[in-house]
């Protein structure tokens, strides 16, 4: 049985009894764990500087000699990807004078010089050229490239740990999930838009991508309309999440055999969650919402970058209009309802309403995350 029909079989199951996946008991989480500051350093270090996260897809690097610029958490980036078809991550900051070496957004070169004095590095991060050489004296050229940061590619998506000699096994960082992620084809879609969206606190914020308890009263023009709420099917591998939301046709398949089931992925919506801040979601009708999310300097605050992607690139008025549509049907979704709805959240962080939060069985994606940070920050401390 195909995932897509054995998840459609679950939500059925799910509607016709009115229940949903469920953790074994409650969670809470105190208060603290979304404002001491101290704690959300020593988490922010240790989740998203010392262990990979996801970075870039690679479809946004398509051909040898391509490069993409980003800062992520402080941090410039250089995206570039060789002849050889290998996917390189630096930090964009000259090793003469600290200038950032590249300014442009995205492109395709493979040389780049610093705009201060002109030193030059190739795409695979090697100090090629010094402008005034002998005046300037003796460079160890093998010792001066570019700082290049642990990348590595898997199933369409671009990893990296932003802490220089941090290294990582991306395929034991993945395990089995690799092959869930593989399916979604992610290297095979167009890149349509992206955009860029400011956010409250980082766990506020990553709370609301994991649980479905709250379309029916926050999306109710947008996502709501077309999903049952309170009904979710969720997997796990390891860290990292699969979620499973009904779509409101999925009674109809009751009418049918299981083996009749030709396209059950059009009534259920999927959600990959990459621990710990990258979201797919793809949406029937050949669009797909793709979503890296970073905290911020403080715990107030994250940003969210946004990708749509369509199964090609619209060729047809029709189609041009159907991915715009996705694609601001998404932005009101994400930035005008949920961001807007966790902004509250956050300014009630502070005001002693509560000292804890009170995780429901029926948020098992929610409880799991936070599982996971914490047991990623004791095995640090056993480090």
């Amino acid at each position: 049985m195909s995932d897509a029909r054995e998840l459609a079989g679950r939500a059925l199951a799910h509607f016709n009894n009115g229940t949903t996946d469920l953790a074994p008991e409650q969670l809470r989480i105190p208060i603290d764990a979304y404002t001491n500051e101290a704690r959300y350093e020593a988490e922010r270090q240790t989740v998203f500087f010392e262990s990979p996260i996801a970075i870039a897809l690679s479809l946004e690097l398509p051909e040898a000699g391509d490069f993409q610029t980003q800062t992520v958490m402080g941090v410039p980036l250089l995206l570039t990807r060789d002849r050889d078809m290998k996917a390189h991550c630096f930090i964009n900051v000259c090793r003469h004078r600290g200038a950032k070496v590249c300014l442009q957004e995205k492109g395709h070169q493979t040389r780049f010089s610093c705009p201060y004095h002109a030193w030059t590095y190739s795409n695979q991060g090697e100090l090629i050229g010094i402008y005034g050489e002998d005046s300037f004296g003796e460079v160890d050229r093998a010792t001066m490239g570019l700082t290049e940061l642990t990348c590595e590619e898997r199933a369409g998506v671009i990893f990296a740990c932003l802490t220089p000699g941090h290294a990582f096994n991306i395929d034991d960082w993945l395990g089995e999930f690799a092959e869930k992620l593989a399916d979604q084809k992610l290297a095979n879609w167009h890149l349509y838009t992206e955009r860029c969206l400011d956010g409250s606190g980082w766990k506020a914020t990553m709370d609301g991508y994991l649980e479905v308890y709250h379309h029916d009263s926050v999306h109710g023009k947008t996502v709501g309309p077309h999903t049952v709420g309170n009904l979710l099917v969720h997997d796990t591998w390891g860290a990292h999440q699969r979620m499973a939301f009904a779509r409101k046709n999925i009674q109809e398949l009751n009418d049918r055999r299981p083996e009749s089931w030709d396209n059950p992925e059009s009534f259920i919506r999927v959600v990959h969650s990459v621990f710990p801040n990258l979201s797919i979601s793809a949406i029937l009708g050949g669009q797909c919402l793709v979503g890296f999310i970073f905290p911020g300097e403080t715990s107030t605050t994250t940003v969210t970058r946004q990708l749509i992607l369509s199964a090609g690139a619209p060729t047809t008025e029709d189609e041009q209009t159907a991915v715009e549509t996705f694609s601001q049907m998404t932005l009101q979704a994400v930035r005008d309802e949920d961001y807007a709805l966790v902004a509250t959240v956050q300014g009630g962080l502070g005001s002693g309403a509560n000292d804890n939060f009170l995780i429901g069985r029926n948020e098992p994606a929610v409880q799991h995350y936070h599982r996971e940070i914490e047991s990623l920050m004791k095995a640090s401390r056993r480090a």
